[in-house]
């Protein structure tokens, strides 16, 4: 017989409050018909400064399968929360699964604009990249660097050796599911990598702590400039000075008093 669940909530907590959030999310999702395109992430959308789509892209899901087999993956790989032994455990967990959501994001968006910067390639301007996979495709990484003889169970029954579940569960979810982010999976990966190597590491609940506050500050300030929600209480004041004239600015001289046209510089 197996362990009783309410055993296994216990031995990962972490996972199961995500679990919950994402479930909890999905429902409210199909409840109120609201559109992937509304949380997800996309290229064009962080250009317009929409950077709270990082964390609600991760959390929310449109398809039932796409959350299912999410979920799966995750309460397996909730192993991570007792490998203390090894230098994991639910801090480590908690810690890196922050640097999951927002690297791995950050790598989607700049495989998006190598791709429509370098090689034209339009179409990935308009890719909108939802769901919790690039953090379970990280934690299969890191599972596999660190103990692969780990087991990787999907579903209740189709069970993945951990050391090649990564790759196979990409090809796998590209099968099962055809309009899954090949490029979100992937960048999962590619930070779950760095941090299985160390080439990320150093986070400690300080960090936590603080990166949590700037993603908070952030969020509500990208909600507030771009009009997704008014925030009546905050005020986003310009720093031009409305009294200059576009493309000049004050150069400090010794009577400070020196004005002198400015070169601008055009967005890329």
């Amino acid at each position: 017989m197996g362990k009783p669940l309410f055993y296994e909530i216990g031995q990962k907590p972490a996972s199961s409050v995500i679990i919950v959030i994402c479930s909890v999310i999905w429902f409210y999702i199909q409840k109120k018909n609201i559109s992937y395109a509304s949380v997800g992430l996309g290229y064009e959308t962080a250009v317009q400064g929409h950077y709270w789509r990082l964390i609600t892209s991760a959390f929310s899901h449109i398809s039932i399968i796409h959350l299912v087999f999410n979920m799966s993956a995750l309460w397996s790989l909730g192993v991570v929360e007792q490998l203390n032994h090894i230098g994991l455990g639910i801090e480590f967990y908690v810690q890196y699964t922050l640097v999951l959501i927002l690297l791995s994001g950050a790598v989607v968006l700049g495989i998006y604009h190598v791709l429509i910067q370098r090689f034209k390639f339009e179409y990935f301007g308009r890719v909108t990249a939802i769901g919790y996979s690039c953090v379970v495709f990280g934690w299969m990484t890191i599972l596999a660097v660190k103990q692969p003889s780990s087991k990787l169970n999907l579903f209740g029954f189709l069970s993945l050796p951990v050391s090649f579940a990564p790759f196979e569960s990409l090809i796998f979810t590209s099968i099962i599911v055809p309009q899954a982010s090949f490029v979100g999976h992937l960048s999962g990966i590619i930070v779950g990598y760095s941090i299985a190597w160390d080439l990320i590491h150093g986070m400690n609940n300080y960090w936590t702590v603080t990166i949590v506050g700037w993603i908070i500050m952030v969020i509500v300030l990208s909600l507030k400039r771009s009009g997704v929600y008014d925030f009546t209480f905050i005020e986003i004041e310009s720093v031009a000075d409305p009294l200059l004239p576009v493309g000049l600015a004050i150069l400090n001289s010794n009577n400070n008093d020196n004005l002198e046209p400015a070169i601008s510089m055009n967005p890329v």
